[in-house]
């Protein structure tokens, strides 16, 4: 058999599960660390409940991504997870999602890797959402998600470093109310809701355009330029706000004029 024969032949099997999302679909991608407890608290022994350095190790493996090939306008970061709001007219690899995957979980893992020193793994799933509501609420989702993680977490360290075990730690705060658990913070002289924003509610990571100084050859002047550049929000809103900051950013790259 000629080899263009066989790879015709052999490339049916490769593709028939190939499928691709429909246009007029919002896609999002929600990159996840595989074995992260361990990475973070037995091998690198990050501190806990939050550390500045793993949190930037974070932040840049979203820039990362938003830089990879992939029309990217907004990305957001909590704990060891990633998530990846694409432009509306994404059509790169013809939005086959198997692509999607592969290549975002490749990326994140080569790239906090070399930020790391170490091997860190993601996987990836993709969110294929319908309008603009639901990508409002998808993002609200995790942002309401990075508090409630933040709260049990602020709970649970601080008990272990009171000398309660992990059986312990875990079953005192198992069933407390949030009021509960604010209380128990309080207790050790800590106002929840004076910790900082982005452990109660992840970062945002968005293009932005800034007025930059550049150097004109030509007539040998400097000159103020325009530059799209990635900015890093360390205090996003919640709950409703964080809903029409999300789907004014839809729209600005839907209706650009």
């Amino acid at each position: 058999m000629k080899f263009d024969d066989l790879d015709i032949k052999m490339r049916v099997y490769e593709t028939s599960q190939d499928r691709c999302i429909l246009p007029g679909m919002y896609i999002v991608a929600r990159i996840d660390g595989r074995g992260f407890t361990r990475l973070t608290k037995e091998v690198h022994q990050f501190e806990a409940p939050f550390d500045e350095k793993f949190r930037d190790l974070m932040v840049e493996t979203v820039k990362h991504l938003m830089n990879c090939g992939f029309n990217v306008i907004y990305g957001y970061t909590e704990s060891d997870e990633i998530s990846l709001l694409f432009h509306p007219n994404e059509d790169l690899f013809g939005r086959k999602t198997r692509k999607y995957i592969s290549i975002l979980a490749g990326e994140a893992s080569a790239k906090f890797s070399a930020l790391l020193g170490n091997v860190g793994a993601f996987d990836c799933r993709l969110s294929e959402l319908p309008n603009k509501q639901l990508v409002g609420d998808y993002f609200r989702w995790r942002n309401e998600d990075a508090h409630r993680n933040a709260l049990n977490a602020h709970c649970y360290w601080r008990l272990r470093y009171d000398n309660f075990n992990v059986r312990e730690a875990t079953s005192k705060i198992e069933r407390m109310s949030n009021a509960a658990k604010n209380e128990l913070l309080f207790q050790y002289g800590i106002n929840f809701n004076n910790l900082p924003a982005w452990q109660k509610r992840g970062v945002g990571i968005y293009w932005k355009n800034v007025k930059k100084e550049g150097f004109d050859p030509k007539n040998n002047e400097h000159v103020l330029v325009n530059r799209r550049i990635l900015h890093t929000d360390f205090e996003l809103p919640m709950r409703d706000e964080y809903n029409t900051f999300i789907n004014d950013l839809v729209n600005k790259y839907e209706n650009p004029n």
